[in-house]
């Protein structure tokens, strides 16, 4: 009884549930099609693909995703389990929106904020794209040097396509890397987007309501900035895979390393410096 009930539960996941979560809310091109920051992951898969339509320009979601971090506005998404419990931002703070290659985005702890993401593209309201690389038990690796037989490393990324009407698509997704490839496989297929999708999709919702709130908003309660000249960077940098946030991908792998390692999440070394990065054209 109990194999019958699994095997039919294997089948309804794989069937039904995980396909949908895989593609929250994207389009059929969205999914198929081109999504920049693959050659930042060799040998990566593309992660899992959600969208969601804001009815603002891109100019007015592009500083909510700049200010993104634990030491900062937080992830908009469930915040006693990514936060610390700590609010995420419901407004742009003018202090949050220096942003530049190479620099971290940090997840917040128990003995404070430390560094979780490193910013490896960057376009300013077109696409952010933030690098990870560590080894299983979440310590930092130096991406200068040659990988070892276990790790995990990805791409989160968040894609912005102009609507007609003043309208955003916001499109977030990515690509990830976990060896050895049979844990990749059996925690990428089982674990990983029943962890993601619940904190990807609260993502997706809140920063809609907050952006639309607030671009509804009189005009000199907006925050006022000027429009950035239109750049985009790319470079290799540490950190791990992409998700939700830090604690998104700590649970899809640890879920499926628990089989097979007998040690817990470590505290990351400090960050290595940054490659020099280069020019991306979209």
């Amino acid at each position: 009884m109990v194999a019958a009930a699994l095997a039919a539960v294997g089948a309804v996941y794989a069937a039904w549930v995980r396909p949908r979560l895989m593609r929250w809310g994207a389009t059929d091109a969205e999914v198929a099609g081109p999504y920049p920051g693959a050659e930042l992951i060799p040998g990566g898969q593309r992660a899992a693909t959600m969208a969601v339509t804001i009815d603002a320009p891109p100019d007015q979601v592009w500083p909510w995703l700049v200010q993104m971090g634990g030491d900062r506005g937080g992830w908009y998404s469930w915040d006693r389990l990514d936060n610390r419990g700590r609010p995420s931002a419901r407004e742009v703070h003018p202090e949050w929106q220096d942003l530049a290659l190479g620099d971290h985005v940090k997840y917040a702890t128990r003995s404070g904020p430390v560094d979780a993401w490193e910013v490896a593209a960057l376009e300013p309201d077109r696409f952010l794209g933030l690098h990870g690389l560590s080894d299983l038990r979440g310590r930092r690796l130096d991406p200068r040097q040659p990988r070892p037989t276990a790790y995990t490393e990805g791409l989160w990324g968040f894609l912005l396509n102009e609507l007609p009407g003043g309208r955003t698509r916001l499109v977030i997704s990515g690509y990830q890397a976990l060896r050895p490839r049979w844990i990749e496989r059996f925690s990428n297929y089982w674990f990983y987007i029943p962890a993601v999708w619940p904190m990807q999709a609260r993502m997706l919702a809140v920063l809609k309501r907050n952006i639309e709130q607030g671009a509804k908003a009189p005009p000199h309660k907006r925050f006022p900035r000027e429009r950035p000249r239109r750049r985009s960077f790319h470079g290799r940098v540490p950190g791990c895979v992409p998700g939700a946030s830090r604690f998104t991908h700590r649970l899809a792998t640890a879920q499926c390393l628990r089989f097979t390692l007998n040690s817990g999440t470590r505290r990351p070394h400090p960050s290595t410096p940054a490659r020099q990065g280069v020019c991306m054209r979209n």
